[in-house]
């Protein structure tokens, strides 16, 4: 490696002189340069706030070896290996959400490779502060839902507490059934000017990113898989295993589910939602899937109402009951808190617990841990000062050279001090309430990976606690947010920042299971299958639908352009057929038509996107690659005779689709209204077309074209020895129930289906759904092909529309 141009004397030194153990002493020459070279722009504003050097500018030891590591790859190893970590992230559909002006897009999970190293005792001092932490908000929101002494003793102002948001006043007097306000905790930390951990922000309403934190682990591990096997870092599964375990003991009966309660799809923590909830094995509900029915909460699945007991929700307290909190909620469940008051749902956290978020009682907390604990915060946060105080307000505005403004809620702003009004006193003593000044203090720096070597960037960890049987439990490393650039900017994703995996390191090598095992003596229970929520259920339904809907489409497609490269014209009669009766479309230009398929294929992957807890990654990423591939046709012009194959290669990703989904779904009550779906369609999609084959005015060759439209040719020649005609074609693509492709072997298969899917409140004998479907599978049976007529069909297509709203009216609402 080439000598650096320049280098900090420090960062030279550093290399050397740092306190390392004999065996890093004994490598070569060459090695050392290498570190040399890697942190030849290193130049950390604060070393004591730095992760990499401490204080005296020596590397902590924890780095040495995964420093040499790095070093030993070349630039093009370090490439690759990071572009597999960043495919792993595209591969499984890790994503956030980019709220803009107009839009919220979906954007990649921007991962820093470069995993943040702290050693195992590090870890236990940030621990031991933030369990005592956690404790003290734990009594200060007991107290101030139940007695409130905390103000009627003067220890903290009532203006505080009544000017906070997330303080919910019919939760006043309301003891959580779990007997616990927090349960699910984050923390923002940072390292201080003087070395020492610092709380910087308190997440105690629906904390995000604990699942975000697994994917890193799992992406970093792509990208330093030989490192990381032999590094003793501490492992994260056995949190969520506890964590797991606690939730289960929470419900009032062993039978029932838990559930992770997502504000939707549009949240920019989805993806973790349903993560979260593939990996613990609970039931991701929206709150349209709850209703609350005798004081106790209920799921709306395909076989009714289910009770529900446990909420993990990831919904702020404000959104949760549209009757007595926000009014403009559509996210929320109309008596949820009634069901919280009657000690019937335990929620996760309790409703109301985001009022700790407010940065004013930072100001309070270290007088209050003394009052309530008899002892100081082992982990103090940065120095705040409530304005809504006048004492406190004239020290804020006498010392805003060091001291940053803020708002008590919510994201801080992008600069620091900044003027809110041409009279900031005026304007403080009016608003101060909803103000804190805080330290400006320098964040921790944290090495990154750019232009070939590691230079130092704002990081802040944040840290996630779990209440579970034997106390608090902290996850042991796994999320830090970073920021871009030299400054401490916010480090928020919204905001261009990053996220880095963080690694505790052990003095020894620990096991600890790979995924959360199952609670004993609950095996019984899930062998006798999970709760389908409605919604979920209807979005498999229409997930087959639109599937079915895209193939046929590009069938029809393939045929139009099929018959023009033999020197057919738009205007035949063959053509125009397939452009008004089958592609639906205004005119004959290919990207107009080509919308008749990738509209669907969109919708599809909508559905899927909505209940990716319950769809593989495989299934997500050939949906993906289905959707984008679907695009190629309106993106750019296309010669015409590049069109049948590029339409062809579109079959066989749909096919292929299909094929991953029947072949690899577990036959659940999922799988059968995915499977119903498709049946529908492709039945009533069949009955149109020879529908519209059989009209007297039909075209010379629409024969031949049902045949080809349903992907029957080679059946029919294998059968008939005799060309096409309507009595033949009808048989075969209608009647046969031996033919995949036949309404008839749809109608049956929709049967035996809704035959499998479980009774509604005890049901008995054939429901309504059940009758239809029979009736239309006798018909099928009975009919002869000559006696089908154009007319016929349509009714046909009508009923079997109808049997469609059934299943809808019976099982999806």
């Amino acid at each position: 490696m080439h000598t650096p141009k320049r280098r900090s004397p420090l960062i030279s030194d550093a290399v050397s002189m740092s306190d390392t153990p004999v065996a890093s002493h004994s490598r070569d020459r060459s090695q050392t340069n290498a570190v040399s070279h890697l942190l030849r722009n290193y130049s950390p504003q604060d070393l004591s706030a730095d992760e990499l050097f401490d204080s005296n500018g020596a590397v902590r030891p924890v780095w040495n070896d995964f420093l040499h590591h790095l070093a030993g790859l070349s630039d093009d190893a370090v490439a690759t290996r990071f572009r597999r970590g960043n495919q792993y992230l595209r591969d499984v559909g890790v994503f956030y959400r980019k709220y803009g002006d107009k839009s919220a897009d979906e954007r990649d999970w921007p991962l820093s490779p470069i995993p943040v190293l702290l050693t195992a005792s590090e870890w236990e001092e940030i621990s031991t502060g933030l369990i005592q932490r956690a404790d003290l908000l734990e009594q200060v929101a007991a107290d101030l839902y139940g007695p409130a002494q905390l103000v009627q003793n003067g220890h903290l102002p009532a203006s505080l507490v009544a000017h906070t948001p997330g303080w919910l006043r019919p939760m006043v007097g309301t003891a959580p059934s779990s007997g616990k306000f927090l349960n699910f905790l984050a923390f923002e930390v940072g390292r201080g000017p003087s070395g020492q951990w610092w709380v910087l922000g308190d997440r105690t309403d629906a904390p995000s990113g604990a699942g975000f934190a697994l994917e890193n682990r799992v992406a970093t591990t792509r990208v330093f898989p030989n490192f990381y096997a032999h590094a003793n870092v501490q492992r994260l599964a056995g949190f969520f295993q506890d964590f797991r375990n606690q939730l289960s003991n929470l419900r009032l009966n062993p039978d029932e589910p838990i559930g992770l309660l997502t504000p939707g799809q549009m949240n920019d923590g989805f993806f973790e939602h349903a993560y979260l909830a593939r990996y613990l094995g609970l039931l991701l509900v929206e709150g349209e899937d709850l209703v609350v029915k005798n004081d106790r909460m209920h799921v709306r699945t395909v076989e009714g109402l289910r009770p529900i007991s446990v909420l993990w929700r990831r919904l702020d307290s404000e959104f949760l009951d549209p009757l007595e909190l926000n009014e403009d909620s559509a996210l929320g469940t109309p008596g949820f808190l009634e069901v919280v008051r009657a000690g019937n749902l335990s929620t996760i956290n309790a409703p109301g617990a985001g009022f700790l978020e407010n940065r004013g009682f930072m100001a309070f907390l270290p007088q209050l841990c003394e009052v309530l604990t008899g002892r100081k915060l082992a982990l103090p946060n940065i120095a705040t000062w409530w304005c809504g105080q006048k004492e406190e307000r004239a020290h804020v505005l006498s010392n805003l050279d060091r001291l940053r403004l803020v708002p008590t809620m919510g994201v801080e702003p992008a600069t620091d001090t900044q003027p809110l009004a041409s009279d900031l006193d005026r304007f403080l003593t009016a608003q101060g309430e909803f103000f804190v000044g805080q330290e400006a203090a320098t964040k921790s720096t944290t090495p990154v990976w750019e232009n070939g070597g590691l230079v130092s960037r704002p990081m802040t960890l944040r840290v996630f606690l779990a209440r579970t049987d034997q106390g608090w439990k902290v996850l042991p490393g796994g999320y830090a947010r970073v920021g871009t650039g030299t400054k401490s900017n916010p480090l928020g994703m919204q905001e261009g920042g990053s996220v880095s995996d963080v690694w505790v390191i052990n003095p020894e090598r620990q096991k600890t299971a790979a995924t959360p095992s199952l609670i004993k003596g609950e095996a019984a229970s899930l062998a006798q299958g999970t709760a389908l929520p409605a919604r979920a259920a209807d979005n498999l339904f229409w997930l087959g639908r639109y599937i079915e809907r895209a193939e046929c489409a590009m069938r029809a497609f393939r045929a139009y352009h099929g018959l023009l490269g033999t020197g057919a014209s738009p205007d035949d009669p063959l053509p125009e057929l397939i452009q008004k009766n089958l592609l639906f479309s205004p005119t004959n230009s290919t990207k107009a038509m080509a919308f008749a398929f990738e509209d669907p294929v969109a919708q599809a992957q909508f559905c899927a996107a909505k209940i990716r807890d319950r769809f593989s990654v495989d299934g997500m990423l050939a949906l993906k690659d289905l959707a984008n591939a679907s695009r190629v046709l309106s993106e750019r012009p296309v010669p015409l005779e590049e069109v049948p194959s590029i339409v062809g290669t579109l079959l066989t990703k749909v096919t292929g689709f299909a094929g991953l989904v029947h072949e690899n779904m577990y036959r659940s009550t999922g799988w059968r209204f995915l499977s119903l779906g498709l049946s529908i369609e492709r039945a009533a999609q069949t009955a149109k077309l020879l529908s519209d084959t059989l009209l007297p005015s039909a075209p010379e060759g629409v024969f031949d074209l049902a045949l080809e439209l349903c992907d029957s040719v080679m059946s029919h020649r294998a059968r008939y020895f005799s060309a096409p005609s309507a009595t033949t074609v009808c048989d075969l693509v209608v009647l046969d129930v031996r033919n995949p492709r036949s309404v008839h072997y749809h109608i049956s298969r929709a049967r035996e289906h809704i035959a499998a899917l479980p009774k509604r409140n005890g049901q008995h004998g054939l429901s309504e759904c059940e009758r239809l479907a029979l009736q239309l599978e006798t018909r099928m049976t009975v009919d002869l092909p000559d006696q089908l007529t154009s007319d016929g069909l349509l009714a046909l297509r009508t009923e079997i529309w109808a049997l469609s709203d059934h299943i809808a009216a019976e099982y999806l609402k």
